[in-house]
């Protein structure tokens, strides 16, 4: 393609006059680049060109602070790089070399801003904040989501926080005011709590209606002429963040029989919240929901709970926020069900007059789970931790906990929650144990990685407390990550294993669809899509052993220790995030027609723009894949 004609067909060229074309032509000068060969790096000197590629493909390469290269996009030809330092006084922001044999067209620094100072319109689109495309993609695509279904149904507004109901200005008093003083100030103002602080403004306790009336008015003895706050606060009083989710707080608050919440930022409180705050921000049937969960007596009393997760969701999808923050709301249903699944059994199991072994337990769930990222068709993955009791108490405890195990993986399967293909249940005695089982057990994985055994841990790593003695977990915790730190190896087996498989999209773009029976003509968003972002991620992060939860908050913590830069990490979130939509999305579809949630779906039943959120969220979780397989194999190098 010629220079004219790709400028005259390319964004911000595209408005300039004829005779501009004319002089760029003749000034520009053309130069082949070999493959594989840096035509500059993210620290050089600027060359003074603009880069237009006449044929080939060229690699933006990223080196991040903690010394990881990450191929951030690829360009094509008619498409320009190296625009950065032509129009800024930075250097290059990132790298560029040839994925295949390629020449460019290049275009002189002087004569660009000559004429960027006649068509301003080309230094603002080369100074804008080029946005991930995946990221835009996504953005359009939610938005015209929510406006269809918007008003088809009610919207449930668990995604609110708490800095968005709360009430800021908050009534304060100090530990001597007179408590008469405090009455009449709470009736003047109409409220039903005073916060109690000392000299430097923290928080010491709080007076509600209930505390007037139950230590001051209901009391023969009490002396209201000479009581004081501190008399009749609630000292130490539950507090919350600004940050902390409304179904959180709501859900904490009725377990606690709570009517007031002091909301604290670093130490200083900056509002107050009610039930009655929440309740108005919640409509009946989201409460039903909670409220269903936690006053169930039998399974199924869950089974409904269960069933109504796909309302929830539904309502969810309509509010336009961030579908990773829905991905988090579901989980922390499904992990209210299953917890109280477990105790309805444990319960059960002792009205049965089983013996229960006082022993420290935990029980544990991994996976999706163990990331807080299930969404509507998770199957079973869990365990669990026991405390590192004496052999003579073996019998006591299989006694118990192996019949346990085997009624709560039954019980969850008829909630709605299948059984593992894998078989990583409680019921599998590889799934529960002492401690220092579980230490030889994870030794064992790491030092001899034969390929089942990091098909578990690639499950197994991903665990966290549902109920028990949760310090069992930390203390699990520490052990997989002693091995780790000392058979760093075991990551490049990680990798080797999963990258035997690649995104499913040809060299031209197309989807490479599913050739099973079960799923021919369809691909899987989850097996061939997010799982890379998934794995990739925790691999870099238990090469640093930072602690994270999900796959965002791990990415954040990826940031902070300096081994991917905020671009490259929201690149990442963007792919991921528009993974979780369709994936969730399609899910709902398929339960509307009375069918099991899947992963899988027909990528060409999508519209052209879904089409390319699909197609860009793929190409990010393979270049994180490409980047994670160099950075890992220079372990064995």
């Amino acid at each position: 393609m010629g220079l004219v004609k790709t400028l005259r067909e390319t964004e911000p060229f595209n408005q300039l006059p004829e005779e501009i074309f004319t002089e760029l032509n003749a000034s520009a000068k053309t130069k082949k680049f070999t493959a594989k060969l840096n035509i500059f790096t993210q620290h050089d000197d600027p060359t003074g060109y603009l880069y237009i590629i006449k044929s080939g493909l060229i690699e933006v390469v990223v080196l991040t602070p903690g010394g990881v290269e990450m191929i951030v996009d690829y360009r094509k030809e008619g498409e320009f790089f190296g625009g950065t330092p032509i129009f800024s006084d930075g250097g290059y922001s990132a790298g560029a070399r040839p994925a295949k044999d390629s020449e460019c067209y290049l275009i002189p620094k002087q004569l660009l801003t000559r004429i960027a100072a006649s068509y301003p319109h080309i230094t603002e689109y080369f100074n804008q904040e080029i946005y991930s495309r995946v990221r835009n993609l996504y953005s359009d695509m939610v938005t015209d989501h929510a406006q269809n279904t918007l008003a088809q149904m009610e919207a449930f507004p668990f995604q609110k926080r708490l800095s968005e109901i709360m009430t800021p200005n908050v009534e304060t008093c100090s530990l001597s005011t007179p408590i008469r003083d405090v009455a009449k100030r709470m009736v003047q103002l109409s409220i039903g709590a005073v916060l109690v602080c000392d000299n430097n403004k923290k928080l010491i306790g709080i007076i509600t209606e209930r505390d007037l009336v139950s230590k001051v008015m209901a009391r023969e003895t009490a002396d209201c002429q000479s009581s004081c706050a501190g008399d009749v606060m609630t000292s130490q009083p539950y507090t919350m963040a600004p940050d902390t989710f409304m179904y959180e707080a709501t859900t904490f608050m009725m377990g606690h029989k709570l009517k007031y919440m002091p909301i604290i930022d670093r130490g200083e409180v900056v509002g107050i919240v009610s039930l009655h705050d929440l309740m108005r921000f919640r409509s009946q049937k989201s409460m039903l929901l909670i409220g269903s969960v936690n006053s169930a007596r039998t399974v199924e009393d869950l089974i409904s709970a269960r069933e109504e997760i796909v309302k929830l969701a539904k309502a969810l999808m309509s509010e336009s926020r961030s579908h990773i923050e829905t991905m988090e709301i579901i989980s922390y249903i499904h992990h209210r069900i299953i917890r109280r699944c477990h105790d309805i059994v444990f319960e059960e199991m002792k009205r049965q007059s089983k013996n229960v072994p006082d022993i420290k337990y935990c029980f544990i769930i991994m996976g999706s789970g163990g990331r807080k990222e299930m969404l509507l068709g998770p199957d079973q993955d869990n365990g669990f931790i026991y405390e590192d009791f004496p052999d003579a108490k073996v019998a006591e405890v299989e006694a118990f906990f192996i019949p346990f195990a085997e009624k709560l993986v039954s019980s969850l399967a008829r909630i709605g929650y299948p059984r593992c293909d894998g078989d990583v249940m409680v019921n599998n005695p590889l799934w529960r144990g002492r401690l220092r089982e579980w230490q030889d057990r994870v030794s064992d994985w790491i030092r001899v990685p034969e390929a089942q055994k990091v098909r578990y841990c690639s499950i197994f790593f991903d665990f966290m407390p549902i109920t028990g003695e949760a310090s069992l977990c930390q203390d699990l915790r520490d052990i997989v990550n002693a091995h780790i730190k000392a058979h760093p190896i075991f990551l490049y087996h990680m990798m080797e294993l999963d990258f035997r498989h690649k995104v499913p999209l040809s060299l031209i773009g197309r989807f490479s669809l599913d050739k099973d029976k079960k799923h021919k003509g369809e691909l899987s968003i989850k097996q061939a899509g997010s799982i890379f972002i998934v794995d990739c991620v925790r691999m870099f992060l238990l090469e640093r052993q930072g602690l994270a939860t999900t796959t965002i908050q791990r990415l954040d913590e990826l940031v902070k220790l300096n081994i991917f830069n905020q671009e490259t990490a929201e690149h990442i979130k963007a792919a991921f995030e528009a993974f979780t939509f369709l994936r969730l999305r399609n899910e709902i579809n398929l339960i509307d027609q009375g069918k099991f949630p899947s992963h899988y779906l027909d990528p060409y039943a999508l519209t052209k723009n879904e089409q390319d959120l699909l197609k860009e969220a793929f190409r990010v979780a393979s270049k994180l894949q490409d980047s994670t397989k160099r950075h890992f194999s220079k372990i064995v190098n």
